[in-house]
């Protein structure tokens, strides 16, 4: 039995991965380069936001970068604004997808000693997520992931 469920298991694994959506090369390449995204949204009126220069740190799967909970990006994301994404430059290479708020700790554990090795102003002590701000509410974590 337990080797049907086994089986089952990893067809169903096997299957998540296959169907997962992932980044075109181009977007993959320069997030594993470059050191800053630009970032827009979309307004209540259709028109779309300035972009934003932000720091951020891509694991192989998403990006993570951190906001203000209060900031017109993190609010207009959690009403479930599209975020328009270039990398590397406002003319990089651009995709646009859907983000979500993370409020986890952990996640900021994750992406600190990355922007340490990144940024060398994080590495004093400045900029970096910090665990402590998002258990407080002060800082959000932005999930991006590839548009299905």
């Amino acid at each position: 039995m337990w080797t049907v469920t086994l089986a089952a298991t990893c067809v169903l694994a096997l299957a998540a991965v296959v169907g997962a959506a992932s980044f075109q090369t181009d977007v993959v390449k320069a997030l594993e380069t470059s050191k800053n995204l630009y970032v827009a949204t979309k307004r209540k009126d259709g028109s779309m936001s300035a972009r934003a220069p932000i720091w951020f740190m891509y694991d192989g799967n998403a990006v993570y970068f951190s906001t203000a909970p209060e900031s017109h990006k993190a609010k207009r994301i959690a009403k479930g604004s599209p975020l328009y994404v270039w990398v590397g430059a406002e003319n990089g290479p651009h995709f646009v997808c859907n983000a979500e708020l993370v409020r986890d700790p952990a996640v900021a554990a994750m992406m600190a000693p990355v922007y340490d090795k990144k940024y060398w102003i994080s590495w004093l002590g400045f900029f970096r997520p910090r665990p402590d701000r998002v258990q407080a509410g002060k800082t959000v974590i932005v999930k991006v992931v590839p548009a299905e």
